[in-house]
């Protein structure tokens, strides 16, 4: 894919609306979204105390960085094979040029998809996936993502052991 085509299809969020120019985070910005991304259920109280401003301002500080699009939402860190997802595989594809956006989107919907990734280098998509078992991370690699026209090829890495790493702090 062309870098400037990269850079088009990455300056459009989701809702398709061009997002402004960054506003820096100074210190206590960084403060909150270290503490958020290490518990996003700390309360607006506890993060205040933590950073030492008032809870009026974490709260304004914490809804400019959600209006920002610098916290894209709040969630739960899951541990894949407990929760029944104990295969786990990194799949490179290779895509027809200038059809990241359709391929996207189809990748989107496909079961146990986790993170997708427009990368340069020798293949051009980077998608990571969650499924039962090896029959389903099969159906997945070898049926839905070969059905999809503009995927070339695919190369597919298992994990064998994952960990997700902490904010450091």
């Amino acid at each position: 894919m062309a870098p400037e085509q990269m850079a088009e299809e990455g300056s459009l969020p989701e809702s398709g609306v061009p997002l402004q120019p960054p506003r820096p985070l100074d210190a206590i910005d960084q403060d909150i979204l270290q503490m958020l991304q290490a518990d996003g259920r700390a309360s607006i109280r506890s993060v205040a105390e933590r950073v030492h401003v008032s809870r009026a301002n974490a709260y304004a500080r914490i809804n400019r960085l959600i209006d920002d699009g610098v916290i894209r939402g709040f969630g739960a860190r899951v541990n894949h094979e407990r929760a029944g997802q104990g295969t786990s595989a990194y799949i490179t594809l290779k895509i027809v040029q200038n059809s990241w956006r359709t391929v996207r989107e189809q990748l989107r919907q496909l079961p146990g998809a986790s993170h997708i990734a427009l990368v340069g280098g020798d293949f051009d998509v980077l998608l990571l996936v969650h499924t039962p078992d090896n029959r389903a991370l099969r159906e997945v690699v070898l049926t839905r993502l070969q059905e999809i026209p503009e995927v070339l090829s695919t190369r597919t890495l298992l994990v064998f052991e994952e960990e997700d790493l902490e904010p450091q702090g």
